[in-house]
């Protein structure tokens, strides 16, 4: 009996100090996903370091907004991820891939907008567009002029697509289909740009699924290049080919006003007055997704929490703003406020 009870002590001893190692394994909030909130993360980790001598500055990685949720939702315990960024929502497959691996209770919280661009090198002329011109420049199949039948796109020049733009090569330099950014240009001009299109419209009629496909599907001939997660590599880019276009989040065209400029979109300027009143049409919420059982396991989280939530941080005259974040109207960004201190988490 006495050789049970000591048996017993010692594998409870051990088990606590496994815990206790798995516990002190990681000491730093470990942060994965969105180039986009990548650069808002980064500066929050930064003050957040500064101002707490009490706990490490956190780790951030860009992985793309999808790869971040991979990552988040591969599993509970220190060796997964404390928290994802994103330039969308998370999707529902996501929210199902968290809990097969028992990540069930996440923390959604809205930071703020963001607008997203279509730029150019200052050593070119500006040039107008609208979200049917986009559409037409990269959708992989578009209507035959003439005939309305579904052809694979013909279009070389932005002048072959809109008579009033000038004739120069479409080349388009933007983010590959694991991006956040990448889904919320699709959402917000692919999918708003096909719907100009009668054909489009019969199509939906008969056939909803082929119609998406037509709507979302961009061409793969070259004229879109995937530049991948870094936006900072497609300024660079740009920079060097002012005959190319560029597509990014509206902080990396606030960075970079000395060499590029944003293009109107359906004659609005990408700014941040007009996305924050919502005149601009390509604008999206940004978030972070807290995993909520490492709170109180990696030491932090709350505190990272409530500066990211602060309005030293988020408000309107916020260290954010100064970053190129949209902040959101004063009584969501209360309500988010609270919501994220009491850890509440999402409903299935």
């Amino acid at each position: 009996m006495l050789k049970q009870k000591l048996a017993l002590a010692v594998a409870a001893t051990l088990t606590l100090a496994g815990v206790a190692h798995a516990q002190s394994a990681r000491d730093y909030i470990s942060i994965v996903g969105s180039s986009t909130v990548y650069p808002f993360t980064t500066t929050v980790a930064e003050q957040f370091g500064k101002a707490n001598a009490n706990f490490k500055t956190p780790k951030v990685e860009s992985t793309g907004t999808g790869g971040g949720f991979k990552l988040f939702c591969g599993g509970v315990g220190v060796q997964h991820p404390d928290v994802s960024n994103a330039s969308r929502a998370i999707k529902k497959s996501e929210i199902e891939s968290c809990a097969k691996n028992g990540v069930t209770d996440i923390v959604e919280i809205n930071i703020g907008f963001d607008g997203i661009v279509v730029a150019s090198s200052k050593k070119t002329e500006p040039m107008p567009l609208t979200i049917k011109d986009l559409w037409l420049a990269l959708a992989k199949e578009v209507p035959e002029p003439g005939t309305g039948k579904l052809v694979a796109n013909p279009f070389k020049t932005w002048q072959d697509v809109n008579p009033e733009l000038p004739a120069k090569k479409i080349e388009v330099l933007g983010p590959p289909p694991t991006s956040g950014t990448r889904d919320a240009f699709v959402e917000l001009v692919m999918d708003h740009g096909c719907k100009e299109f009668a054909t489009i419209k019969e199509l939906e009629k008969t056939d909803e699924k082929k119609a998406k496909a037509v709507c979302q599907t961009v061409r793969e001939d070259g004229v879109f290049i995937e530049a991948g997660e870094n936006d900072n590599l497609i300024v660079q880019k740009l920079v060097a080919n002012p005959n190319a276009l560029g597509v990014f989040g509206f902080s990396f065209l606030e960075e970079n006003l000395d060499k590029i400029q944003g293009e109107t979109i359906n004659g609005v300027t990408p700014n941040f007055e007009n996305i924050a009143d919502g005149k601009y049409p390509v604008s999206r919420p940004l978030f972070i997704y807290v995993k909520k059982a490492h709170v109180g396991v990696i030491p932090g989280i709350k505190e990272f929490i409530a500066e990211f939530t602060s309005e030293k941080a988020v408000g309107d005259e916020g260290y954010l703003n100064k970053k190129g974040l949209i902040p959101l109207p004063d009584a969501k960004r209360k309500q988010v406020a609270a919501d994220a201190k009491d850890l509440k988490t999402m409903t299935p």
